[in-house]
């Protein structure tokens, strides 16, 4: 790294998680590209982490706390717009970052001026930051990593979108001219799925990095473990924004090779959106989403059997949403 290195803007959206802040915030100070400067913005959490943040006592770091809770889309949606870096990394506060992460994936954008975004592969982490390969590996597989090579992707679209290969909470690094930074207010918990196409819909190409440059922490309070039918508001508010994820990208021509795929996925949300509500009691509103949902997916069974437990009498359709949330896969 040289002194003409650009400034790049870290961007930590935390709330009520100051241990795994702490290790977040460490992860980002220890990079070996130093001119960088670090956003935590608090969601305001119970207790406020500004002292914990004002400790680390480095200059790079700017603390900012809303008066009141916005949801983490939005959280995060208001300290990009404040990053004054040519490059803006979001960095999850339960996540964490090799030492190298910014240093190899810079030079890619540096290099390539067209490019909006350099991604990278990570490991999967034990709630206490342990890599756990055998997690790593299933989620390579899983997201269609294990065989894409270094280099630019373009247009990455389909790998972004589709295959999900891409992902743009902790492992991206974003040129901050290409990006509407405002258009991500309102998305909800779906902001990083909506960057990735804040970032392709142009038809440009990203940078892919196979190394793993990050940790991706699984813990029992992450928002993926907190939406199912131990809380169905979790369950509502994360469908939701994927429901306008959808809505989006159907209005969108410059996607529209992959309407087909994105109609499925919206029917996919509108049932989840329904079971969410058939837990808290709300038959009648549940078949409206159903009935949603019926109009781009008419054979989907648990579509067919959330439809017909929003007429049975609520203490049966409890006992028989229990078995049906445990058997439903959970939508990706």
């Amino acid at each position: 790294m040289t002194s003409l290195s650009p400034l790049v803007s870290v961007v930590i959206p935390t709330y009520n998680r100051p241990v795994y802040l702490k290790q977040a915030i460490e992860s980002a100070c220890q990079q070996t590209y130093s001119n960088l400067e670090i956003i935590v913005a608090d969601d305001c959490s119970p207790e406020s982490p500004e002292e914990l943040v004002r400790s680390f006592n480095d200059p790079r770091i700017r603390f900012i706390r809303h008066p009141k809770n916005l949801g983490n889309g939005d959280n995060i949606a208001k300290a990009f717009q404040l990053a004054k870096g040519k490059y803006v990394a979001p960095l999850n506060d339960d996540d964490l970052w090799e030492p190298t992460f910014l240093e190899q994936l810079v030079p890619p954008l540096e290099v390539n001026p067209d490019l909006p975004a350099a991604f990278c592969n990570y490991y999967v982490a034990d709630a206490d930051g342990t890599i756990n390969l055998r997690e790593t590996e299933i989620g390579t597989r899983r997201w269609k990593r294990e065989h894409l090579k270094e280099g630019i992707y373009q247009p990455f679209v389909h790998l972004g979108l589709i295959m999900k290969s891409f992902w743009a909470s902790s492992y991206v690094v974003l040129r901050k001219t290409d990006i509407v930074w405002e258009e991500l207010e309102g998305i909800g918990p779906f902001w990083d799925y909506f960057l990735v196409y804040l970032a392709c819909r142009e038809g440009k190409g990203a940078y892919y990095c196979p190394e793993r440059l990050a940790r991706y922490r699984k813990h029992e309070g992450a928002e993926h473990r907190t939406n199912g039918r131990k809380n169905p508001e979790g369950k509502i508010r994360k469908s939701m924004s994927g429901i306008v994820c959808c809505e989006h990208f159907l209005s969108d021509p410059r996607v529209s090779e992959y309407w087909n795929y994105f109609e499925n996925h919206l029917a996919s949300r509108y049932t989840s959106v329904a079971l969410g509500l058939l837990w808290l009691g709300e038959s009648k509103m549940a078949r409206d989403y159903l009935i949603k949902a019926f109009n781009y997916k008419k054979t989907d069974w648990k579509t067919i059997l959330a439809f017909g437990l929003s007429f049975i009498p609520e203490p049966l359709a409890f006992r028989l949403g229990i078995a049906t949330q445990a058997r439903a896969r959970p939508i990706n």
